[in-house]
């Protein structure tokens, strides 16, 4: 069993102190001086600034009901992944399945694979086999073998605990957006609207000319308003038709991708009718129209991804919301629709909607996320705030 040391029961140790001076006011520090060869939790500071340590995991230490797998971006599954991002950047070379391990907590050890980002602050370890066993405790650690770019070790090993979900649940990767993740608005047809809407993020359409625009330049509040020629809002409409080309490009990747997504957790839930529901993370699949009659509830943590797949339209009525609670944000939520998507009078949305046809908002609606239609937005009086990435 695995023993996470903690700072309060160390009195023997001391503790150095180092005062940061923030807006003329003073905070304290605390880095407890602890011996070689103790183990500690992600987020325990621990030794001098200059050596390296965990800051935060995934799944966090003593986490419950972990997913047993993981649905990448790629469309590809595997045993859920553990990640451990670092307080500076590593030497990948000392990162590795060797040094960052994971094993039942009876000891059998999980075989898998790991994989630093671009930055070498972040990594990512990956399961060969396509789930982890369900109601199971695992921990995982890094030991000090790992090393920071400039050759320094970790004081101390890094090890956390987690529990796997009682049944089989996968997982979802956000949707990659690439270059369309700047728009609150893209589409291939245009724009309409009806004075006065306020969009807080790009606007851009392509292949149509720059002249089915229909938004002023006082209604775009943050971002630019792109066009493929010299037609379109003046006096702020850039003409970038490369760019443009890029993202419509990324767009209909990104709904080939969330229509593509396999394992679904939930199958024609509520025959398509989900209004008073709460919806938990996962993927969901509709071989109908999807509604959403009253408001509806999605509630999840700020890392949870939601998929919804509607093989026909989605209608939100009229002075209905979609809520969410637990720290779930927008741009992990993902509305892909074959159909016409219409948002009703006064109604507000969350969540990135990709579209195959239109993406209607009707008077005074607003959306927190992304309107990516294949065909036309139309808006009447909106307000349409793009999400952080």
């Amino acid at each position: 069993m695995i023993k996470f040391q903690s700072l309060s029961r160390l009195p023997m140790f001391m503790a150095l102190l180092f005062a940061v001076v923030v807006a003329g006011s003073v905070t304290t520090t605390a880095f407890a001086a602890v011996d070689p060869g103790v183990t500690v939790a992600p987020g325990t500071l621990i030794g001098a600034a200059t050596e390296p340590t965990v800051l935060r995991s995934i799944p966090s230490n003593r986490e419950t009901s972990v997913p047993t797998s993981t649905n990448t971006a790629e469309n590809f599954v595997t045993g859920a992944e553990v990640i451990a991002t670092f307080s500076q950047p590593m030497d990948p070379a000392t990162i590795n399945s060797l040094t960052f391990t994971v094993k039942e907590t009876t000891g059998n050890e999980v075989p898998g694979s790991v994989v630093m980002t671009e930055e070498n602050t972040v990594a990512t370890f990956t399961p060969m086999s396509s789930a982890l066993n369900t109601n199971t405790s695992y921990a995982a650690s890094i030991s000090m073998g790992a090393k920071n770019a400039n050759g320094v070790a970790m004081r101390n090993p890094i090890a956390w605990s987690f529990t796997t979900n009682a049944s089989v649940f996968v997982a979802q990767k956000p949707v990659f957006l690439g270059s369309a993740s700047t728009f609150a608005i893209l589409t291939k047809s245009g724009v309409t609207d009806v004075f006065a809407s306020a969009i807080r993020g790009d606007v851009g359409a392509s292949p149509i000319s720059g002249a089915a625009i229909h938004l002023t330049c006082a209604e775009e509040k943050t971002g630019t308003i792109y066009s493929v020629n010299a037609a379109g809002p003046l006096p702020c409409r850039v003409t970038d038709p490369t760019l443009l080309t890029k993202a419509v490009g990324d767009m209909e990747i990104a709904f080939t991708n969330a229509s593509g997504r396999i394992l679904p957790d939930f199958i024609n839930l509520g025959a398509g009718k989900i209004g008073g529901l709460t919806l938990v993370p996962g993927l969901y699949k509709w071989s109908t129209s999807v509604s959403i009659p009253t408001s509806v509830t999605l509630s999840g943590g700020s890392s949870a991804v939601w998929i919804f797949q509607i093989s026909g339209n989605l209608t939100q009525a009229s002075a209905t919301r979609v809520i969410l609670k637990g720290g779930a944000l927008p741009k992990n939520i993902f509305w892909q629709t074959s159909g016409n998507v219409a948002i009703g009078t006064t109604a507000h949305f969350e969540g990135v909607i990709l579209a195959k046809t239109k993406i209607a908002l009707k008077t005074g609606a607003s959306a927190n996320g992304r309107l990516l239609a294949q065909t036309a937005v139309t808006l009447e009086q909106n307000a349409v705030t793009r999400p952080a990435k």
